[in-house]
């Protein structure tokens, strides 16, 4: 039978979030069953609870930067013990067969990846995700995190880690590359971690002076804002890869015009509205517009296994569960540097 436990629940698009309760299906034999220790708060989930992105089934607990401890596995898992410090990401289950699958990007599963929340599961219900007390995962869908990184810093790693990580991977940031990034928040912040650690030439780019010297004490080499227009004349031509974090519109055809010849920005942030660019743009100079989304199991561990190795973790505040509300309306505000956590232990009192 199910078991119900504590978890932070929105009734609605426009109702207050509130303690309430989540079911969790029975530890099958390939699951694992974490109690959950710290969960990271997404701007994702809000655009989910809000209908950004589309009318959801409520009531719904979001979270999909989940780290705790395994308290229970199934007769046939071998990756994990009882014990075991681990995490959970965006995913928790896609098809395994298709071609994406089988290259180890469950994030493009072709028969659709199934979410942490929001999602229709394998057996019809809707997935709820971390902000609770536990969740039961299959085990090929669970991530162990490294005793090097901070216990309490892990989570946003699940998600803003490997959201920056991938594409920064994938487009080869690394010595002798410039590397831009747009928007000194939750994915940002990570992606300059990141792509200092790679060996990039970093340039932040913002709208204010505001997060100059977090920048630069972040990694970062070089720090514009956007509000200047002289940045995009200075600018111009310079970066063989932008990473934009941002989740609001820009204007995409004066930051594609940073880029060098044959570079590519990446949109990795998600606004709800339509963003629309020039042709010209692009073919002026054989600039990509490209877009990426988080990374494969297999990716993420590296990420994490990276992060641990390059002594990397989130910029973090910590918040109680009965605070989380507020912490959404910080996040809307702009208000965080740079990612919220919440210390699940207060859930359960």
């Amino acid at each position: 039978m199910p078991t119900v436990i504590p978890a932070i629940v929105a009734p609605s698009a426009t109702e207050a979030l509130f303690t309430g309760s989540v079911e969790r299906r029975d530890v099958g034999p390939k699951d694992v069953r974490i109690d959950i220790r710290w969960a990271g708060i997404c701007h994702s989930d809000i655009h989910t609870v809000n209908g950004d992105w589309g009318p959801q089934h409520y009531p719904l607990t979001v979270g999909h930067e989940i780290v705790g401890a395994v308290a229970e596995v199934g007769s046939d898992v071998t990756k994990f013990a009882v014990g075991n410090r681990v995490g959970v990401g965006c995913l928790v289950n896609s098809c395994g067969e298709c071609a994406s699958c089988a290259a180890g990007e469950e994030q493009y599963c072709e028969s659709g990846a199934i979410g942490t929340y929001g999602a229709k599961d394998v057996d019809g219900t809707i997935t709820q995700g971390g902000y609770a007390t536990s969740v039961v995962v299959t085990e090929d869908f669970v991530l162990r995190v490294p005793e090097a990184i901070p216990y309490e810093k892990a989570a946003p790693l699940l998600c803003a880690g490997i959201t920056t990580y991938s594409p920064l991977r994938h487009w080869n940031a690394g010595p002798g590359k410039k590397v831009a990034v747009i928007g000194l928040g939750g994915l940002g912040h990570m992606a300059v971690k990141i792509a200092h650690a790679m060996g990039a030439e970093v340039t932040v780019l913002s709208r204010s002076d505001s997060k100059r010297d977090d920048a630069l004490r972040l990694g970062a080499d070089h720090y514009f804002a956007t509000q200047d227009p002289e940045t995009f004349r200075t600018l111009r031509n310079s970066f063989d890869l932008i990473i934009n974090s941002v989740s609001a519109a820009i204007d995409l055809d004066a930051h594609l015009r940073l880029l060098a010849l044959n570079g590519t920005m990446v949109n990795v942030g998600a606004p709800p509205e339509a963003m629309s660019v020039r042709a010209g743009t692009l073919i002026g100079r054989r600039r990509s517009f490209a877009g990426s989304n988080i990374g494969g199991i297999a990716e993420t561990q590296e990420m994490l296994d990276f992060c641990a190795e390059h002594g990397i973790a989130p910029e973090v505040e910590i918040t109680s569960a009965d605070q989380v509300n507020d912490a959404w309306a910080r996040v809307l505000a702009s208000d965080v540097r740079y990612r919220f956590v919440i210390d699940i232990e207060t859930l359960k009192v």
